[in-house]
């Protein structure tokens, strides 16, 4: 792998060289009472610092220095303050627990350069280690030990101090002190916020405006670690604060609350278990649990740091990048700061809106988008033909996710870094910088985001290396018990995790930025990872090169999710992928043992949708023959041809879906062979102006909120046949409305017919969604013309109506006026019938549909008979039993719901009517 660039580096005041090793002064506390003119103290931070001896303890920088040359760097810099803020830290075994390494937040420090940091000795076995390989007696530079003479020295200087941490209680205790002791020490501000605030980015930013109007000198930040340091690398220089001290305890010390060890406890190295007996129940596993392991990790990972190896940036390009022009792109044949790859599949709904979102961040940086289009019709390609600066390319089959960035990489040329994204992302401003700016600032060769569902939620997407341990615990618990160990669980739950920069094992394959060398170096993509996976394998295969994967929370996407649809067949691709990587790094022992709980995990969820089938999968390997994997198209015209026909659309303040609704009719539209009526009723929400902005499409208008009075408005106006009826909210794909105009024209075909359709029940309450399970399972379901929200109708079928009676169900009034032998369900791509989400809602929907039943005297015992042989029919276990059960449920409530009611204007159900379009399975979108 080439040489990683590196960061300017955070410490930049261990620049200046280093001298010869000194032998600090052995009594450190009698040091500081003699803090005057004819002290040993240096005077200037910089003469201070150069008597530093830079080490590594425990895989984190420390800083050795003397006690006296520690408190005038502290005091040089809270004076003058000209170099930005300094972070000053105490290393113990705690510290290493936390930033050393292999944990969580090692190399923190150095991904911060808004900060300068001062790391300084503490705890008894760091010193001896420091001793042992200085040959020196480097004295412990405890916070509690400092704070004395930092505060003498501030008073003695005119300096403002400001207390953030603790509690309130605390802080009265210290006031009332300081009044008694200290009434020259000048303190600005005493904050003690609650923990929710410190994790609110936008209540941290108020803070740090109100520190900053303190005009604090010196902050003595009390949070405990990690949190305190987190903090200020992320916080300290927007608090205006000239030195940060994040000093732990400090201020329960100060107050008295907590009593320090005697000297000589101090002095054998014994003061954590003054302070274990003190605080046992706070304190037992840091130094029980905690230290053991941070002790072997101190002893493994130590040693002298040189200085001189420190680089700064390197900005060498094999070429020029393109210049910035705003809000275009640049083109695939130049060299760019970013080149954006983005796999497809069916997603003409989602790329406008990444587009437009790429095109704002277009002004900072030069960047170019490729996109390899694995879909099997030209629709995507087509919206993408009206964006003349982005290379879009089809891959000739459904190569999946690796496949798809395989090929666009081929096609990108040169950049100095790659930004692989889903097309079902929106960027937030600035993202694209944020992540280009982390990878300058540390030695990150793969930066990923910070996620966020469309209610602005965060989406835990940061992954750990997956183990057998892991893979029990995700197996048992799934995504219950967020708060256990991470030595359960691949997820990270940690809400600090989101919080603040740091390394990361792996992260969900949504959005990474990719360093070029990295990307030159690790090669394809594996693509027997057809959907998941690919991206474990990805940031494995980057870290045996020596890389670094860095999550950065400032850059922020919003993502869908869930694009790649829901279906048994990629819950049995997720599961079967997890046991193909494990062959791949592991041995068969350990392979065979992954398969085993991956079984045990998709049984114990059986009754959610698909695991049954997964755990089916997992045990017979034949069946993995089975699931999607990359194919090639036989052919796959430039130009759609679709047959003659209508689709007439009745609409009644549909102005939130209509327009998804309408761009999957856009390959129709500019075929100029199919007519698209949108009947607009008693609309009050600009749905005409949503409908008319749409070239092709007729919008008429129909004074009465009517259903039926809408249909019976665009058969009038309509010229062509045969005709589709289609509710304002179903998304009907290319290829199943090329099929239907394409069976019903047939001489020989149906006089009615309609595509196949699957429900989409993301969002739905587990009683909606067993619901609906027991429905499909019901064979009358999926061979009628009704529930699919959409079905057509030839020029003869139509003869035997004038018009649409006035009833409630117009599907089911069609579905009754042919026979078996005249109508016809057709196999082909599904369209996407979108459920309640309450059950609340889904009574409502029963309710009309029963008050249909009984208006069309569908409703008989007959039928009602024949709907519950079938469901009884239907059950095969314990899961598919308790479905219909709860169906069943439903039915007799939604009949006793209807009864008496009469129809008040047009009834829907707008739970459904939230925009969140999905395709069949495909390798454009990650989960």
């Amino acid at each position: 792998m080439k040489s990683a660039h590196r960061g300017l580096s955070s410490r930049r005041i261990l620049g200046l060289g280093v001298p010869a090793l000194v032998s600090p002064r052995e009594s450190p506390v009698a040091d500081t009472l003699a803090i005057d003119e004819s002290s040993r103290v240096v005077r200037s931070q910089s003469d201070a610092l150069r008597l530093a001896v830079p080490v590594t303890l425990g895989g984190t920088p420390v800083d050795l220095m003397s006690f006296e040359n520690a408190v005038a760097a502290i005091i040089s810099r809270a004076t003058t303050g000209n170099q930005g803020p300094l972070g000053v830290l105490s290393a113990n075994l705690d510290h290493i627990n936390h930033f050393g390494a292999g944990r969580k937040w090692a190399g923190t420090f150095e991904g911060w350069p808004s900060v300068e940091w001062l790391t300084l000795l503490d705890g008894a076995p760091l010193v001896q280690r420091a001793n042992n390989m200085t040959a020196g007696r480097w004295p412990r530079l405890a916070g509690s030990d400092l704070i004395g003479p930092i505060l003498d020295r501030a008073a003695h200087q005119g300096l403002t101090v400001g207390f953030l941490g603790g509690s309130t209680e605390a802080h009265t205790l210290v006031q009332q002190k300081f009044a008694r002791e200290r009434p020259d020490l000048r303190v600005s501000g005493w904050w003690a916020p609650e923990r929710d605030a410190l994790e609110d980015p936008g209540a941290c930013r108020d803070l740090c405006a109100e520190i900053a109007e303190a005009g604090i000198d010196i902050l003595v930040v009390c949070l405990g670690k990690p949190r305190q340091e987190l903090w200020i690398g992320r916080y300290g220089a927007m608090s205006g604060a000239k030195v940060l001290l994040a000093f732990g305890a400090v201020v329960d010390f100060l107050a008295g609350k907590v009593q320090r060890a005697p000297v000589v406890v101090r002095d054998f190295g014994l003061e954590w278990a003054w302070r274990l007996a003190q605080e046992p129940r706070r304190l037992a596993r840091r130094y029980m649990i905690d230290g053991p392991r941070a002790y072997r990790t101190l002893q493994l990972h130590s040693r002298i740091r040189d200085t001189r190896a420190a680089g700064g940036l390197d900005q060498a390009k094999q070429d020029p990048a393109a210049s910035v022009t705003p809000g275009l792109f640049a083109p695939a044949s130049a060299h760019t700061d970013v080149a954006v790859l983005v796999v497809t599949y069916n997603n003409q709904l989602d790329m406008p809106n990444l587009l437009q979102s790429l095109r704002h961040e277009t002004a900072e940086q030069s960047i170019k988008v490729v996109v390899a289009d694995n879909s099997p019709n030209m629709e995507t390609l087509g919206v993408l033909a009206q964006e003349t600066d982005v290379l879009s390319f089809p891959t000739g089959g459904n190569r999946g996710y690796a496949g798809g960035i395989n090929s666009a990489l081929e096609r990108a040329g040169t950049a100095d870094s790659y930004l692989v994204l889903n097309p079902d992302l929106r960027l937030e401003a600035g993202a694209v910088r944020a992540l280009r700016q982390r990878m300058a600032s540390s030695e990150a060769a793969v930066v990923v985001p910070l996620l966020l569902d469309e209610d602005g939620e965060t989406y835990p997407s940061l992954r750990r290396e997956p183990s057998l341990l892991r893979a029990a615990g995700d197996a048992v618990l799934g995504g219950r018990v967020r708060h256990r160990s991470g030595c359960l669980t691949e997820m990270d739950f940690d809400k600090n995790s989101y919080l603040h920069p740091h390394r990361v094992d792996w992260a969900t394959g949504a959005a990474l930025l990719i360093r070029a060398d990295l990307a030159a170096d690790i090669g394809p993509w594996d693509e027997q990872f057809f959907l998941y996976s690919e991206e474990v394998d990805f940031f494995r295969r980057a870290r045996q090169l020596g890389a670094v994967a860095w999550f950065e929370p400032e850059s922020r996407m919003v993502h869908r999710r869930g694009g790649s649809g829901e279906s048994p067949e990629l819950t049995s691709l997720m599961a079967v992928n997890r046991i193909r990587y494990a062959r791949k790094y592991g041995g068969p022992g350990y392979a065979a043992l992954i398969r085993c709980i991956v079984a045990v995990g998709e049984l114990a969820r059986a009754a959610l949708p698909g695991h049954w089938q997964a755990f089916r999968t997992v045990v017979e390997s034949r069946k993995w023959e089975e699931l999607p994997r990359a194919s090639w198209y036989s052919s796959r015209s430039e130009t759609p041809d679709f047959p003659e026909g209508a689709v007439i659309i009745p609409a009644h303040n549909e102005a939130a879906v209509i327009g998804r609704t309408l761009a999957t009719l856009a390959p129709s539209l500019s075929a100029g062979t199919v007519e698209v009526i949108v009947a607009c009723n008693d609309c009050s929400d600009g749905t005409e102006e949503v409908a008319a902005s749409f070239p092709g499409v007729c919008v008429i208008t129909v004074p009465e909120a009517s259903k039926v009075a809408a249909l019976n408005a665009g058969d009038r106006a309509a010229t062509r046949w045969p005709r589709i009826y289609l509710d304002a909210d179903i998304d009907l794909p290319a290829g199943a409305l090329r099929r239907t105009l394409t069976e019903l024209t047939s001489e020989a075909g149906p006089l009615a017919a309609r595509p196949a359709f699957r429900y989409d029940t993301n969002g739905a309450a587990w009683s909606v969604r067993a619901y609906f399970r027991a429905r499909s399972r019901i064979p009358g379901t999926s061979s009628a013309l009704w529930g699919a929200g959409v079905y057509g109708i030839s020029q003869r079928g139509h003869e035997r109506f004038s018009e649409f009676p006035p009833m409630t169900g117009d599907d089911l009034y069609i579905d009754g006026l042919y026979s078996k032998d005249e109508k016809q369900v057709l196999e082909c791509v599904p369209v996407l019938v979108r459920t309640p989400r309450s059950p609340t809602a889904l009574l409502h929907t029963l309710k009309r549909v029963y008050r249909g039943n009984t208006e069309q005297r569908s409703g008989s015992g007959a039928a009602t008979k024949q709907s519950m042989h079938e469901l009884i029919h239907s059950v095969r276990g314990p899961i598919s039993a308790l479905d219909a059960v709860i169906y069943a449920a439903f039915a007799v409530s939604g009949r006793l719901y209807s009864r008496g009611v009469t129809r008040t204007g047009w009834e829907r159900d707008d739970s459904s009517r939230i925009p969140n379009p999905e395709e069949v399975f495909g390798g454009g979108l990650r989960p």
